[in-house]
């Protein structure tokens, strides 16, 4: 049943208006996603991935079909329960960082718990925990210009996670930075992802970021071509 499911997408379509008719980003997906999953949008450049993405995080809207995310209905949400939807129970990691540069580091990851009503001593733990997380805490005065790609991406895990989302969503999270930081970033998130059951979903065409998927699915012209669960070490 749906409400089983922490996302349930039935027949989505995405148009896109394009010249003097329509582009179909997305052609029938049907998917579901439990809590705890470890997953990545799969494809070349085009296929539907972020759009895909944008669309389960409430920053885009179906054309078709419906997308039920925590039990809302994606495409019936005005603007401002979209907004609390994503301010209360996700988090987004983006390929380039999106930081404020003027806010320090601790700022930084602070910015998302100011929107919500937590006081002070509450934000303080929350940050210092994400901090510790993600191996920060001795830049917690820093800001972005002084960090490097790795930290700043570590930055942008831990700003994700402060408030303990039920979902991440990451697009091409890895795509600015070199493969030993890639591998840093992904066993970080992996780990986040066992100890706190965040389910993480990517939108990915980066090797490195396969590799460490639970599950693959993969898109090809805005459709669904393989869903396949990847066994681990232990299980292969």
């Amino acid at each position: 049943m749906e409400q089983n499911f922490l996302i349930t997408i039935n027949n989505l379509v995405k148009n896109f208006p394009i010249g003097g008719g329509e582009f179909t980003a997305l052609n029938g997906i049907n998917l579901t996603f439990n809590t705890g999953e470890f997953v990545g949008f799969v494809g070349p450049s085009g296929s539907g991935k972020t759009t895909l993405l944008n669309i389960i995080g409430s920053l885009d809207t179906p054309s078709e079909g419906s997308v039920n995310v925590l039990g809302r209905e994606v495409g019936k949400l005005n603007t401002k329960k979209a907004a609390i939807l994503r301010r209360q129970h996700l988090g987004f990691i983006f390929q380039t960082y999106n930081l404020l540069p003027v806010y320090s580091v601790y700022e930084n990851v602070e910015f998302p718990l100011l929107l919500l009503k937590m006081n002070a001593s509450e934000r303080k733990k929350a940050v210092m925990d994400a901090l510790v997380w993600v191996g920060l805490t001795d830049k917690i005065k820093s800001r972005p210009a002084q960090l490097s790609g790795g930290e700043c991406q570590r930055v942008a895990v831990a700003r994700a996670m402060v408030k303990k989302p039920k979902i991440v969503l990451a697009d091409e999270p890895t795509a600015n930075l070199d493969a030993a930081n890639s591998h840093n970033i992904l066993k970080m998130m992996l780990k986040l992802n066992e100890e706190l059951k965040t389910t993480f979903i990517f939108a990915t065409h980066d090797d490195k970021v396969i590799k460490y998927l639970k599950r693959k699915i993969s898109l090809e012209d805005g459709k669904v071509i393989q869903d396949e669960i990847i066994k681990t070490n232990k299980e292969k």
